[in-house]
């Protein structure tokens, strides 16, 4: 098992939008850098814990908590030539891009960034570093486990 933190613009997809959604899922889609996509792909698996992230917004942060519940399966917004996501090199028989579905397990305090980083056994989170831009980053289960405990209780 390995333990996640995904962004999303609360203005397009937010952690309510995911409790409201059919079922509590949604499929990951958009993500077009080749790390982030990466993870979906290689790492991911069905059961790993997220922490649902709120990022470009007046005040970004940890929203909740979701669950991966689908294997990586392509993108079809990459297809769609009317998606601001579409990919003109992308094929059916060639996909460049990968989603996962994710699903609602609970909505938490925002914790923010300054607060995360007042916590030395967060120094190390992917998140807090220094032009970090990646919409998907692992985290370390001592990670987690502090901010899902101490932090999130």
């Amino acid at each position: 098992m390995r333990y996640w933190l995904m962004k999303s613009e609360p203005d397009e997809f937010s952690i309510d939008d995911l409790a409201r959604a059919p079922r509590q899922r949604t499929a990951w889609f958009g993500v077009r850098n080749y790390q982030a996509r990466n993870f979906m792909r290689d790492q991911m698996q069905v059961g790993d814990p997220v922490l649902f992230y709120h990022s470009s917004c007046p005040e970004p942060g940890i929203a909740g908590v979701a669950e991966v519940c689908t294997n990586a399966f392509p993108d079809e917004t990459q297809f769609d030539r009317k998606s601001k996501y579409f990919d003109a090199k992308s094929t059916q028989e060639n996909p460049r891009w990968v989603n996962v579905e994710v699903r609602f397990v609970r909505k938490t305090r925002l914790l923010g960034l300054a607060e995360l980083r007042e916590h030395k056994p967060l120094a190390g989170l992917r998140l807090l570093a220094r032009g970090n831009r990646l919409s998907i980053t692992p985290v370390d289960p001592d990670e987690w486990k502090f901010i899902t405990t101490k932090l999130l209780k």
